[in-house]
């Protein structure tokens, strides 16, 4: 059971772990407080956008849409790299999911497959959303994938995690598919490596 960092303490562990941030707006009070909890928090969660250009995806990020209200994550991952900070606090991100899949997240175990929605996750995991069309097509630039390693392997040991605290939505709620294009195995790898 975790504490959420503060944000300054969120943004001190990005900044430490080398993620070049970009501060947009008050970030550190925007989110849904009043609409549910926030915390204990257990993971780091992984989403694609399926969007194209910067500037849309962080406004539409950090905005919603008339069904969902902003903000829609913690950081929006750009393709150069740099991580758009767009609220902090409860966010929009994760939906229902499996409460099979977060005791498997809490307990640092493999995951199993996820089948039910019955779990609120914006409550329990940070959620940085990636740049990408999400088609399978669309790249993921070095630097993003570098950037996407960085902001997870920071939260992980800011709270002293291992890699198998990080997730895609697809594990979490069944019939997402994202983050399309490499599969989280690989990326745990990746954080693991870093954690080392």
């Amino acid at each position: 059971m975790a504490t959420p960092l503060t944000a300054n303490t969120f943004l001190s562990a990005l900044r430490a772990e080398g993620v070049t941030v970009v501060e947009v707006g008050d970030w550190r009070h925007h989110n849904r407080s009043g609409h549910g909890p926030w915390g204990p928090v257990h993971g780091v969660m992984i989403h694609h956008t399926v969007t194209k250009g910067t500037a849309a995806t962080v406004r539409l990020c950090r905005d919603g849409h008339s069904t969902l209200p902003g903000p829609l994550c913690h950081g929006v991952i750009a393709k150069d790299g740099k991580v758009h900070l767009v609220g902090y606090g409860r966010a929009n991100h994760a939906g229902r999911g499996d409460d099979d899949v977060l005791r498997a997240v809490i307990a640092e175990k493999r995951l199993p497959p996820d089948n039910e929605a019955n779990t609120d996750g914006n409550r329990h995991f940070y959620g940085f959303e990636c740049e990408n069309l999400g088609d399978g097509k669309d790249p993921w630039p070095d630097a993003q994938l570098q950037a996407i390693t960085r902001v997870s392997a920071a939260i992980c040991r800011a709270h002293g995690w291992g890699a198998r605290s990080v997730l895609g939505h697809l594990e979490w709620q069944p019939g997402k598919v994202d983050p399309r294009g490499f599969t989280m195995e690989w990326m745990r790898d990746r954080v693991h490596d870093r954690l080392k």
